[in-house]
């Protein structure tokens, strides 16, 4: 009776994380194929491209500890 909103509100919050977390798994390809497509590398593209790439890996990692799962909360384009 007493914890039945800690289990909701877990999963509220780990939904919110797998959102984000495809967000910036889509902005970390678009740094990709925009570095893959460009002959002239600048240095501000390749640190932006870095910092996505670590967002991602530690929101993934968060996800893991976390044991987070995707159910219906992010419909996957289907």
């Amino acid at each position: 009776m007493f914890f039945r909103k800690k289990g909701k509100l877990r999963q509220k919050e780990n939904d919110l994380l797998l959102k984000y977390l495809e967000i910036v798994k889509n902005r970390v390809k678009q740094q990709e194929a925009l570095i893959n497509n460009s002959v002239d590398h600048h240095n501000e593209v390749l640190y932006r491209a870095k910092l996505e790439k670590a967002k991602y890996l530690f929101l993934l990692k968060e996800a893991r500890y976390r044991k987070a799962q995707l159910r219906d909360a992010v419909p996957n384009g289907r």
